[in-house]
């Protein structure tokens, strides 16, 4: 099986979780270098964002709807980044804020259905 062709025979949707993993990743780095700034945590930082950035790529060729896979993929790191800074860092989340990832998750259901 050609390499593309393998990519592409996996779903989009675990595209869109491993990118959105390794974008949270880069901000628990990012995080990191904020409080120790140090240069492996740039080449980690940048790495990780790269990594992640080429995992949407199949996502998008599968789709190829830009709005509902876009949406996915922002709620996903957005989840993980919250768990991040809550679980690991101690972080709070307001009211506010869980409203906010609430109304995250509506909006995938509402371009879904459109």
């Amino acid at each position: 099986m050609k390499p593309m062709k393998f990519l592409l025979s996996i779903n989009y949707i675990i595209w869109l979780i491993v990118s959105a993993l390794f974008f949270a990743v880069g901000e628990f780095l990012s995080k990191k270098f904020a409080l120790n700034p140090k240069l492996i945590y740039v080449i980690l930082i940048l790495t990780t964002y790269s990594i992640g950035t080429l995992a949407w790529l199949p996502a998008i060729l599968q789709k190829n709807s830009l709005s509902i896979a876009g949406t996915i993929w922002s709620v996903l790191s957005l989840f993980a980044t919250v768990l991040i800074g809550v679980l690991i860092f101690g972080e709070k989340l307001s009211v506010l804020g869980i409203i906010g990832v609430i109304m995250a998750v509506i909006a995938i259901i509402l371009l879904s259905i459109g």
